[in-house]
């Protein structure tokens, strides 16, 4: 009896347990669940044929930060797919380049089996989303790329929850709220417990300047969630931007401690260090001075788990880490490594990545002008870097501060002003409002 994932695709295994195990699988992965991983080992021990097995597993290890267990996985799978269908053939292989950090060919497969099987959605999710094939491109272009993608692809997936959820997320990013909205409301119809679904909830409340709406959302949402799950600090981090904006800082500062922390997070590295330092230096900006906030054992992290330059990601992070804990050697080295990896072509975000580095030492040196004329210069390619709008705005903050210590107070009340008018947020209304006060004393 022939056995097909819940997309209709035909599964290479002569056993229903592992193909049970592989569907479950499938389910928990696309939903940012931690049972995924279980169920794909499950899988694979059921059927060590089962070479759909072996790359769902290593995917899930690779980004659980197990790089080496997951090219082990897929290189077993490639060992094992030759008698499989050619669209598995062509999703083993696709994945497989993935793992091993050739995006770039990756991605073009990727488009190629996808025009074939639009309905591959595991294949498809390795380039949804902003840890994506496409959000960590490097591109300019990458959020219109991204929409050009999943758009055509909505016929072929109707009202399927987990595409639904990326649509949406797509459309955000672009600013298309009411279509986002939509998408997202379809997704959670389908399955409540979707967690790129909250997420996106999350996202476009943040972009609306819905504060209290995000947060009522997460709140009663994350009640239950488990925190092994992929998304479960991350939507904390969520609701702490929303409790920053409210102005109860105190909620911050517990969503940080019990949650986000270095010492606590349940997120992969990557994840740990984006959260923990860009909430950490939202709060440093507007609301605590660093010494008395925890940034020694977010540098410490910082330098244990990413010593070299190499995920850009990681390294942006990094920057602020260092800078906020005031390790000017550290972030020299840092800055140092960029500048090679950009004269070797090694940089995705390209030159920029090395301006936003030196953007942040100077700011450590307390040269505000010079800090805030390169985070200025690198500003118009903040999204080389990857990340969403949300997360990327923390380096429009250090520019906007930057500009305020350099006393060029109508330059950083013109960036305020213009992202109140895009984006509604009671701490940009109350940073505007102590940058105003500063001018007028000083005019006095």
């Amino acid at each position: 009896m022939p056995f097909t994932d819940r997309y209709g695709l035909p599964l290479s295994t002569t056993s229903a347990n592992a193909a049970e195990a592989y569907c479950r699988g499938l389910d928990h992965a696309l939903a940012a669940e931690a049972e995924a991983e279980d169920c794909f080992r499950e899988a694979r021990q059921e059927d060590p044929g089962f070479a759909l097995a072996h790359i769902a597993e290593a995917r899930m290890l690779q980004f659980r930060a197990r790089p080496l267990e997951a090219r082990e996985a897929a290189a077993r799978a490639q060992q094992v797919v030759g008698g499989a269908t050619r669209r598995e053939r062509q999703h083993v292989e696709c994945i497989a380049a993935a793992i091993a950090g050739d995006s770039r060919t990756a991605l073009e497969k990727l488009r190629a089996h996808i025009a074939e099987f639009p309905r591959d959605a595991f294949v498809l999710s390795q380039a949804t989303g902003v840890y994506g094939l496409i959000g960590f491109s490097g591109r300019l272009e990458r959020n219109d790329e991204q929409l050009a993608l999943l758009e055509p692809l909505a016929p072929a997936y109707g009202d399927d929850w987990w595409f639904l959820s990326q649509l949406a997320f797509a459309y955000n990013e672009l600013f298309r709220h009411d279509e986002a909205r939509q998408a997202v409301e379809r997704s959670l119809a389908g399955n409540p417990r979707n967690g790129h679904a909250s997420h996106t909830v999350a996202h476009i409340a943040y972009e609306t300047g819905d504060a209290e709406g995000g947060a009522g959302f997460l709140r009663e949402w994350l009640i239950g969630y488990d925190p092994a799950h992929q998304l479960y600090v991350h939507n904390h981090w969520h609701l702490a931007l929303f409790e920053l904006a409210a102005g109860n800082f105190d909620r911050v500062l517990d969503l940080y401690d019990r949650v986000i922390r270095p010492t606590v997070a349940t997120s992969p590295p990557l994840g740990t260090i984006a959260d923990a330092a860009s909430l950490l230096w939202r709060c440093t900006l507007t609301e605590r001075p660093a010494e008395e906030l925890p940034w020694g054992e977010v540098a410490a992290y910082a330098a244990e788990n990413f010593p070299r330059a190499g995920i850009t990601w990681a390294d942006v992070h990094c920057l602020i880490a260092w800078c906020a804990a005031n390790d000017t050697a550290r972030l020299a080295t840092l800055v140092g490594q960029l500048r090679d990896r950009a004269a070797g072509g090694k940089l995705n975000a390209g030159p920029m990545l090395v301006t936003l580095g030196e953007a942040y030492l100077a700011f450590a040196h307390g040269d505000w002008s010079r800090a805030a004329n390169l985070f200025q210069l690198a500003r118009p390619e903040f999204i080389r870097l990857g990340g969403s709008h949300a997360q990327r705005d923390v380096f429009e903050e250090t520019l906007i501060e930057a500009c305020a210590r350099a006393g060029r107070l109508e330059q950083a009340r013109a960036i305020l002003e213009e992202r109140l008018d895009r984006r509604p947020n009671g701490r940009d209304r109350r940073w505007l409002e102590a940058i105003t006060a500063r001018q007028a004393a000083l005019s006095a």
